[in-house]
């Protein structure tokens, strides 16, 4: 019941690709070092956003690049990239309410319609959310580190 962190390492592997992608060779491997997760994941993610038009990978040798600018890439669409149902598996619901009864023959129906504004709010505000925006937070917490390992004078 929760968004995987699948859509936490996409983040990753795209910031990475947007700050670097001009001056290094981006591949698995290089991410893999960065975010700490098995290459092997990395691949699978970066070929889900190469599916959706996120990435661009070059083949045999590799080298991912963004395909669409970072103001198109919102976090719902990374999410669904990796997970296309990711917002109907957030609130699970129990399997096997008994049929005979009058709340369980009902229940997924009612539960469902609370649900769905949830996903419905949920998928709002992921859409409201994109890549250059995190870019922008990515480069003001440099800043920040920046200052505070040099801190200038007052």
């Amino acid at each position: 019941m929760h968004i995987s962190t699948k859509c936490s390492v996409a983040l990753h592997c795209l910031v990475f690709v947007h700050e670097y992608g001009d001056k290094y060779k981006v591949t698995s491997e290089l991410l893999s070092r960065s975010a700490g997760i098995n290459a092997v994941t990395i691949r699978y993610i970066l070929s889900a956003l190469k599916k959706d038009g996120i990435l661009s990978i070059k083949a045999g040798t590799g080298g991912a690049t963004l395909q669409c600018p970072p103001q198109e890439v919102s976090l719902y669409r990374i999410c669904a990239a990796l997970e296309p149902d990711f917002l109907t598996k957030l609130i699970g619901v129990h399997p096997s309410p008994a049929a005979l009864c009058p709340v369980g023959n009902s229940i997924h129906d009612v539960l469902d319609r609370s649900y769905q504004k949830i996903r419905d709010d949920l998928r709002h505000s992921l859409e409201g959310i994109t890549l250059a925006q995190v870019l922008s937070d990515y480069h003001q917490i440099q800043v920040e580190k920046a200052e505070e390992r040099s801190p200038g004078e007052a």
